[in-house]
């Protein structure tokens, strides 16, 4: 227990920068989830997927254009902007297909929110299964290889911007954290001080006044499952600069902890998924290194249970249904 202790001191601050750059990319992909079970109380589990597609289509713009080395000063930013603006549409567009496909019909017909969460679970498994026997080997010419792990070549040098003691910064990790953080405050002044975020809180608060009030309830949705694919579509390019690799079931885990986000921060709180994410990705980390690291994923879901067991409300408690429109 002692040696156990002394290396989590030891490795404290790497595990600290580590936990915040991967709690930043859990909190962007928690907030899909977060945001439609505001509005609509379902959980969105082909959310998962949403997110692998954002890595699709980031790794899609890297294979057109032909990158084989890295890139920097404006032809980085140009790249990186390029590669989040692919992956906030492919995955946009892809969530606001699957609302009008998977779940749009169950909800005029008045089916249960079990049917509607069998549907995600289905939609979810299509996915995974499309993008291993079809999508992936016509975009990335591999045939009979969907289901492996796709590498990415590094398009980005990666340099120590500071240190401070046994604190290590490097230029990808700012770069995740920078836009993470940029990301979540524009959500958060998207859904507070817009006409479309008051429409989103109104939805989530009581659905039939703000159809009274003149809301239109389907496109507030829409709206909702766009900007909350559009998050996990910038999650997807940031993981793959970070990580550097994908695959057709690269969201099935990383889904999993999102959801432990924001259940952590508080289902249906947009603050509360940037909370959840943070707090989960160092809480993780600090126990790989305490009690190893196949204990990463225990530690995780450890963390849901405890959360759902004792305070089911998460951190921050409030929802989008009882925020102040």
């Amino acid at each position: 227990m002692l040696d156990n202790f002394d290396n989590l001191v030891t490795q404290f601050w790497p595990q600290t920068v580590d936990g915040l750059i991967k709690g930043s990319i859990y909190a962007l992909v928690a907030l899909g989830y977060t945001m439609v079970y505001g509005v609509l109380r379902l959980i969105n589990f082909a959310h998962s997927e949403i997110f692998m597609i954002g890595t699709m289509a980031s790794l899609t713009v890297l294979t057109t254009i032909g990158i084989s080395s890295p890139v920097s000063g404006v032809a980085l930013i140009g790249l990186l902007m390029l590669m989040a603006v692919a992956g906030m549409l492919a995955s946009g567009g892809t969530a606001v297909l699957l609302e009008r496909i998977a779940y749009r019909p169950l909800r005029r017909h008045g089916s249960s929110k079990l049917a509607a969460l069998i549907s995600a679970i289905g939609a979810s498994l299509f996915l995974m299964e499309f993008f291993a026997l079809v999508a992936i080997p016509w975009l990335f010419d591999r045939e009979g290889q969907g289901r492996n792990i796709i590498g990415v070549k590094r398009f980005m040098d990666r340099e120590v911007v500071f240190s401070i003691g046994d604190l290590t910064v490097t230029n990808d990790q700012l770069i995740v954290l920078g836009a993470a953080v940029m990301m979540m405050i524009l959500l958060d002044l998207l859904v507070n001080r817009t006409k479309i975020g008051r429409g989103i809180r109104a939805t989530a608060q009581d659905p039939q006044t703000a159809v009274l009030m003149g809301v239109n309830i389907d496109r507030v949705i829409r709206t909702t499952f766009l900007i909350g694919g559009a998050m996990a579509g910038v999650a997807g390019m940031l993981w793959l600069l970070k990580y550097e690799n994908t695959r057709f079931n690269i969201g099935f885990l990383l889904g999993i902890k999102a959801f432990t986000a924001a259940v952590l921060g508080g289902i249906g709180n947009v603050r509360g998924a940037l909370v959840g994410g943070f707090v989960l990705g160092l809480v993780e980390n600090y126990g790989a290194s305490f009690f190893g690291s196949a204990w990463l994923d225990v530690v995780a879901f450890a963390i849901l249970v405890l959360v759902l067991m004792f305070r089911p409300t998460g951190i921050l408690g409030e929802s989008l249904q009882v925020a102040r429109a």
